[in-house]
C-alpha cells in the first residue's frame, strides 16, 4: 500500500512514496499551467527529434536539445542545464509540435543556442529536488518578513528553487524601481543559496498564483495567455459596458484581459452606425437618441429625451438616410409610421419541435356508446317496476 498521493499542480506532477521507501513522481498532464495539447502526439519527425519542451514551476519553461543519447519521451524527469549548476523539469512536449511552439516564440533553431537535457533523473535527484520544494514556502514567508524590515516597497509572490537546491529565483512586484542590493545579501546569509531577484506584473502574479474568474472559468493568465497586451478603458467603452471598477477590475486589480476578446467586434459593428449629434427631426418633433444595440445595430429613439417608456427602433442604415434628408430640410412624416426593424433571431438546431415530443402520448379511453334499442328497453323496464 502507499501512501497519500500530493498533487504539486505547480508543476504538473503527483508525488507518493512507496512502502519500500522509493520516491515515485508522475507527470499529470492538464494539471500544469499554460498546457500546450499535443494533437500530433505519436508522430515522429527526423528533423526535430532531439528538441522537447521541458517544465519547472508555474509558467516557466523552455525548450532543451537532448544531449544525453538517451531515449526521452513525454512525462520523464530530466536533468537539465542551468546558468549555474543543474535544474530537473518535466518534459511536456516531443515532436511536430515543438516546431510549432519554437516559431510561436520565434526561435530559430540553425542560430538559437539550445540548452542541453543532460540525462533522466535518478531516484536521488528526485529526492533532492522534492527536498528543495518543501522549502519554497517557508523561504517565501521569511523573504517577506526580511523586505518588510528593510523597508523595501516590493511584494515577493512566489519563490523557485532549482532543481539542485543551490539557488532559488524571487519572484516579486513592485511598481517602482528598488534597491534590493543590500536585501540580495540577507538572503544570502539566510538561506545560504544563490539568489535570483526576477520582476512580474500584477497579470503575471494572477497567473503564477491562478484561481477562477467572474465567469465560472479557470484565470485566462494562467490557463493560456503568455504574452500580457495592454488593456484601456476604451475596450470598455466600445462594448458600451459600465465604467464600474469593481467589474472591470479582474483578481490582481487590473482591467480584465477578456475586455480585448470581443472589442474587435464592437469597433467593426460601430463602423456602421452612424453618429448621431443632435434630434432627429420629423413632422410631429424632434427624436433623440436613447440607446443602441451595437450588435444587432438597432438605435432606438424617443420624442421625450427625460423618458424611455415610449422607444422606437431604427435601423443603422434607416437613421443614415434620415440624417440625410435632415439636412437636405427634408423630414419624415413620423417616427411611429416607420417599420420595426427585422433583426436575425436565434434558431435551434433541432427547430422549433416541442420538446415534449419523444413522451408517450396518453391516449384517453373514450366510452363507448350504447346502442338506441337497449336503451329504450331499460326505460321500458323501469316503467313496468314503477
Amino acid at each position: 500500500m502507499t501512501e497519500s498521493k500530493q498533487y504539486d499542480c505547480s508543476r504538473g506532477c503527483t508525488v507518493e512514496r512507496e512502502d519500500t521507501g522509493e520516491l515515485n513522481c508522475t507527470y499529470r498532464q492538464g494539471c500544469c499551467k499554460l498546457e500546450v495539447y499535443d494533437w500530433l502526439s505519436g508522430v515522429a519527425q527526423e528533423q526535430y527529434k532531439e528538441y522537447f519542451e521541458v517544465r519547472f514551476k508555474n509558467t516557466r519553461k523552455a525548450i532543451f536539445r537532448n544531449a544525453s543519447g538517451q531515449s526521452i519521451k513525454t512525462g520523464d524527469l530530466v536533468i537539465v542545464e542551468a546558468a549555474n549548476g543543474h535544474d530537473l523539469g518535466i518534459v511536456t512536449l516531443e515532436g511536430p509540435v515543438v516546431a510549432r511552439q519554437m516559431k510561436c516564440k520565434r526561435i530559430n533553431p540553425e542560430t538559437f543556442e539550445f540548452k542541453r537535457i543532460y540525462r533522466k533523473a535518478k531516484l536521488f535527484d528526485i529526492e533532492k529536488w522534492q527536498e528543495a520544494i518543501a522549502r519554497e514556502h517557508e523561504t517565501m514567508i521569511r523573504s517577506r518578513q526580511i523586505a518588510a524590515e528593510l523597508g523595501l516597497e516590493m511584494k515577493i509572490g512566489d519563490v523557485e528553487f532549482q532543481g539542485d537546491g543551490t539557488k532559488a529565483i524571487f519572484y516579486y512586484i513592485a511598481d517602482g524601481r528598488v534597491d534590493f542590493r543590500q536585501l540580495i545579501k540577507v538572503f544570502a546569509d539566510e538561506f545560504r543559496i544563490r539568489i535570483e531577484m526576477k520582476q512580474i506584473g500584477a497579470r503575471q502574479e494572477a497567473g503564477l498564483i491562478g484561481g477562477l474568474g467572474v465567469c465560472g472559468r479557470e484565470l485566462c493568465c494562467s490557463n493560456y495567455i503568455s504574452s500580457f497586451q495592454s488593456i484601456t478603458t476604451s475596450a470598455a467603452r466600445c462594448q458600451d459596458l459600465s465604467l464600474n471598477p469593481q467589474k472591470l477590475a479582474g483578481q490582481c486589480g487590473k482591467l480584465k484581459c477578456c475586455l480585448n476578446y470581443e472589442t474587435a467586434a464592437y469597433m467593426d459593428a460601430q463602423t456602421r452606425i452612424p453618429k448621431v449629434n443632435g434630434p432627429l427631426e420629423f413632422e410631429d418633433g424632434l427624436a433623440y437618441l436613447m440607446k443602441t444595440d451595437i450588435l444587432k445595430e438597432i438605435m432606438y429613439f424617443s420624442y421625450d429625451p427625460s423618458s424611455l417608456s415610449n422607444l422606437y427602433a431604427l435601423d443603422a442604415s434607416e437613421v443614415r438616410e434620415i440624417i440625410k434628408m435632415n439636412r437636405n430640410g427634408v423630414k419624415p412624416e413620423s417616427l411611429q409610421t416607420e417599420p420595426e426593424p427585422t433583426a436575425p433571431e436565434f434558431v435551434t438546431a433541432v427547430g422549433d419541435d416541442s420538446i415534449t415530443r419523444f413522451d408517450e402520448s396518453r391516449k384517453r379511453r373514450k366510452k363507448k356508446k350504447r346502442p338506441k334499442q337497449s336503451l329504450q328497453n331499460e326505460k321500458d323496464d323501469k316503467s313496468k317496476k314503477a
